[in-house]
C-alpha cells in the first residue's frame, strides 16, 4: 500500500489558493495571489527542497495544468519532477505532451492507486481533490507550510465534508519569517470528544 501525502502551503485561516503567484489562480475574483512570497527565505529554501524530493504526485486538473505549463522547462528547480509519474484526476483531461502523466477518472481509481506498490504519492495544491481525499479518508500524512497572515476569502484546505480525525505531529519547524512547516500523520479517528486509535 502507498502512502499518500498532503502538501499544502496554507494561512492561519487555511486559505491555499494561488500561494505562488498572482495569476496562479484568480478563480472566485481571488486578488492575493503570491501571499506566501514575503515569507520565502533561506531557511524555507532548503525545507521545499526536502518536501520536493522525488515521489510520483497525484494531482486535480488544474493544479496539473499550471504545473505542466511550467516544470517541464524549469525541472532544473525540482529535480525529477519530469521523470515521476503525475496521476491526474480528471472528467475532461485524457492527454497531455507531458511526459509520464496518467490520468484517472474516479475515486475507485485513486483508491486502486493507493492500494497498488511503489513510492509514495503526494499532492500539491489540488484543493478539490484534497477535500475529495480527506472526504474519503485517503490521506495518510498532511505536510503543512503555515504562513503568519489571514486572508479571509479564497479556496480553503478543509471544508465541511472533512472527516473527523487524528493527526499526530512527527516533525515541525519555524523558518526566520515565522512559517511553521508541521508534518502530521494519521493518527485515528476522534470518538466522543476523544482522541481513539
Amino acid at each position: 500500500m502507498r502512502k499518500i501525502i498532503v502538501l499544502s502551503m496554507i494561512t492561519l485561516d487555511g486559505v491555499m489558493q494561488a500561494p505562488g503567484g498572482p495569476e496562479e489562480d484568480t478563480s472566485g475574483g481571488f486578488e492575493y495571489g503570491g501571499w506566501s512570497a514575503p515569507y520565502a527565505d533561506e531557511a524555507s529554501g532548503k525545507l521545499m527542497e526536502k518536501q520536493m524530493q522525488p515521489a510520483d504526485l497525484l494531482l486535480g486538473r488544474k493544479t496539473f495544468e499550471i504545473f505542466a505549463s511550467y516544470w517541464p522547462e524549469h525541472a532544473d528547480y525540482w529535480p525529477g519532477i519530469n521523470d515521476v509519474t503525475k496521476y491526474v484526476l480528471s472528467r475532461t483531461m485524457k492527454k497531455s505532451d507531458w511526459k509520464n502523466s496518467v490520468f484517472l477518472n474516479s475515486l475507485k481509481d485513486i483508491e486502486e492507486l493507493k492500494n497498488s506498490n511503489g513510492s509514495d504519492i503526494k499532492v500539491w495544491g489540488s484543493g478539490k481533490l484534497v477535500q475529495l481525499l480527506l472526504k474519503h479518508d485517503l490521506v495518510d500524512e498532511l505536510w503543512l507550510n503555515i504562513h503568519p497572515l489571514t486572508i479571509g476569502k479564497g479556496k480553503k484546505l478543509f471544508d465541511s465534508d472533512t472527516i473527523p480525525a487524528a493527526f499526530a505531529l512527527i516533525e515541525s519547524s519555524v523558518t526566520p519569517g515565522g512559517v511553521i512547516i508541521a508534518n502530521y500523520k494519521r493518527a485515528g479517528g476522534v470518538k466522543t470528544g476523544t482522541v481513539g486509535a
